[in-house]
């Protein structure tokens, strides 16, 4: 079986990655970390760079953990790598981390973790950082 965290270079996605490491250690499970972006013109800062890559593979490989990273930019939404991989790993559980938004900051730009909640067909782990 497998859990997998969607994972971005914020304290939230750090949250994630560290439930998920506790979790798969204690089940013996599978760790996927995946990071994805579609890509473009624009920087995105859900994006992580050579040198947060480097930083979470070692963390992983060090962990003791069957664990690996995945970073995408296929030009595919997060939400969609994430149900793609949902649906082709058997993932017993997803694992996102939230930040704090305001009410009105959820309605004009939408939120990657509900569109997350709505669509994915196993459960969801919701952390938030510390």
């Amino acid at each position: 079986m497998t859990i997998l965290v969607a994972y971005a270079p914020r304290p939230e996605g750090q949250a994630a990655l560290e439930k998920g490491l506790e979790i798969a250690g204690r089940r013996k499970e599978r760790l996927v970390v995946v990071n994805a972006s579609p890509g473009g013109r624009q920087e995105d800062p859900s994006m992580a760079d050579v040198q947060d890559v480097e930083r979470v593979e070692q963390l992983l490989a060090s962990s003791g953990v069957e664990a690996e990273f995945k970073q995408f930019v296929r030009g595919k939404s997060a939400v969609a790598e994430i149900e793609g991989l949902v649906d082709s790993l058997g993932v017993t559980l997803l694992i996102i981390g939230l930040r704090k938004r305001t009410a009105v900051g959820k309605l004009i730009l939408g939120s990657v973790a509900q569109e997350i909640l709505l669509s994915v067909a196993c459960p969801v782990l919701a952390v938030k950082a510390n």
